[in-house]
């Protein structure tokens, strides 16, 4: 009976043990949740503010660049993220993938971080892009 007893509290032991030493990664796949789902957002943001910039015919879409500079780090409490805005003219040889049209432009906001891992802040850092058309309007 005690033998059976020390068996079973030892189960458990290793049990608990297996347990416990997976704490610190689930901990820190919610911490790199928590920054992508941020990025994410600040690339959805930055989008959104492109998107509500005014093209018209004969506006030089170039301002774009003066209008949304690179951010190389964003004000707090977003400081540990860095955000840029690149515009194609879909005009342009090789035009945006399979469309070729002086009427589009293609927008890609990336956002850059440093992903969390088991022994702290990454190396290198880890972007999120996003990318659209827009057109005249």
């Amino acid at each position: 009976m005690l033998l059976e007893v020390i068996a079973a509290i030892a189960v458990v032991a290793l049990g608990l043990t297996a347990f416990a030493s997976g704490i610190p990664v689930a901990a820190m796949a919610v911490s790199e949740g928590a920054r992508l789902s941020t990025a994410t957002f600040l690339a959805a943001e930055r989008m959104e503010e492109v998107r509500g910039v005014e093209w018209r015919a004969g506006s030089a879409l170039q301002s774009f660049s003066l209008t949304f500079p690179d951010e190389s780090a964003l004000p707090s409490p977003y400081a540990a993220y860095s955000r840029q805005v690149r515009v194609i003219d879909c005009g342009l040889a090789p035009g945006c993938g399979a469309v070729t049209s002086t009427l589009l432009r293609q927008v890609t906001v990336t956002v850059a971080y440093r992903p969390a891992t088991a022994s702290g802040l990454g190396a290198s850092d880890k972007a999120v892009s996003l990318t659209t058309l827009i057109t005249e309007r």
